[in-house]
């Protein structure tokens, strides 16, 4: 029976060479996805962006109406990282509730203040868009539970 143009007789194993051949492939693929999955990993380290390592909200606790947001930015080696253009978006927890929108401006080098008016009572998210110098964007959020009545 012939199927494919293959016959009984033409199977079986591969010359020794063909399984070499087969083998070397497969293993100078797996060390070059090894290399190339190492270097990704090595270069996102070196090219960490800044983070907010700290974030604070006044009046503490939050009320309805406007609240102050401080953050605190820092690059590698905890140094402070101006220079940034930050917007803060409010969100409810729950759907049905539009935005806020507020602009952090820096007032000392990596702090960073700025307002954003809470319209409800309940749970909020503060989500914090960031460009920083040279481009790269930094997006943050943070809870905000229990803001209470004015």
């Amino acid at each position: 029976m012939i199927l494919c143009g293959v016959t009984p007789e033409m199977v079986g194993s591969p010359p020794r060479r063909w399984r070499l051949f087969r083998a070397s492939g497969f293993l100078l693929a797996a060390l070059l996805a090894a290399a190339m999955l190492g270097a990704g990993c090595h270069r996102s380290a070196e090219l960490a962006p800044a983070t907010i390592v700290q974030h604070e909200i006044s009046p503490d606790p939050a009320r309805v109406g406007p609240v102050t947001i401080t953050l605190r930015l820092a690059g590698r080696n905890a140094r402070p990282a101006g220079g940034a253009r930050i917007t803060v978006e409010a969100d409810m927890t729950h759907p049905g509730m539009s935005p806020a929108f507020g602009e952090a401006r820096e007032i000392a080098p990596g702090c960073y203040r700025g307002q954003v008016q809470l319209g409800m009572a309940g749970d909020w998210v503060i989500l914090v868009h960031a460009v920083l110098p040279g481009g790269r964007m930094l997006d943050q959020q943070f809870d905000v539970r229990g803001v209470r009545p004015d």
